[in-house]
């Protein structure tokens, strides 16, 4: 019997999708990644739902793949990798292509493909318990699949300081760079925002909906899809590099990787 790892609830229109794998920090294993897209399609064609909101259960909003479990289930580095930036590829074109706006409420830490389900929503929110850091190019590799929905949505300069140096940011600083729609200070803040947008998504007509959104995402999807293999060869050949095998091997051993020149 498989585990229920998303949950979904209909509520006055709304949908809330809830990643509910706290224990592996709501990392997309298969199991995950399944559950998510059957949650997305089924929102997607129910007449009754206007929206959807995705959050989560735990301190991590999403951690990204999950190369353990994949690795447990036979498949080889090379396979693992490949599974699952096809798995990315897919959970970003569904919540890009829905015909509804996709509403993230991350009140944890948001990493790695984390990145990837918070870029390709339509509006994003945050609480005070919420980090951020794109920390692969301290792992060799770099944020490849989720910089096709994220260079269109930060700043120039703050992708420019973030991809590169892997810092932790605020939601403060996610919401300043374009990130984040917004960053609330509190869970009631959080509930307040939420409520608000939600009000105003039952008030619009589906085909208002749709088309709004076909508006916002037109030339997102453009790039996407004239991007999406060039960038999934570009991470598969970054995963099979020496750089990313010492990075991995020194990130789970949990010791400084051969090239970290840094004082800390």
């Amino acid at each position: 019997m498989t585990d229920t790892l998303v949950r979904a609830e209909t509520t006055a229109a709304i949908t809330t999708i809830t990643l509910d794998s706290p224990a592996n920090r709501n990392a997309l294993s298969s199991s995950l990644v399944s559950q998510l897209r059957a949650a997305l399609a089924a929102a997607a064609d129910a007449d009754a739902v206007r929206g959807v909101v995705l959050t989560h259960t735990g301190g991590t909003f999403c951690a990204g793949g999950d190369l353990k479990e994949a690795l447990g289930r036979g498949l080889s580095p090379e396979e693992a990798t490949a599974e699952g930036t096809r798995a990315m590829i897919d959970l970003m074109r569904a919540m890009l292509e829905m015909p509804k706006p996709v509403i993230v409420v991350a009140d944890g830490h948001v990493r790695a493909g984390g990145f990837g389900l918070l870029g390709a929503a339509d509006i994003a929110i945050a609480g005070p318990n919420a980090t951020f850091a794109l920390t692969e190019s301290r792992l060799g590799l770099a944020p490849s699949m989720i910089s096709i929905v994220l260079l269109p949505k930060m700043s120039a300069r703050a992708a420019g300081r973030y991809f590169l140096t892997g810092e932790t940011f605020t939601p403060a600083t996610a919401a300043e760079i374009g990130l984040l729609t917004q960053a609330c200070a509190s869970s009631d803040e959080i509930e307040a925002t939420l409520t608000s947008i939600s009000e105003g998504i039952r008030k619009a007509s589906p085909q208002g909906l749709a088309a709004s959104k076909k508006l916002t995402t037109a030339a997102l999807i453009t790039e996407f899809e004239a991007n999406a293999e060039i960038r999934a060869q570009e991470s598969a050949a970054l995963f099979a590099s020496d750089d990313a095998r010492e990075g991995m091997t020194a990130f789970l051993s949990k010791r400084a990787p051969a090239w970290d020149a840094s004082s800390s």
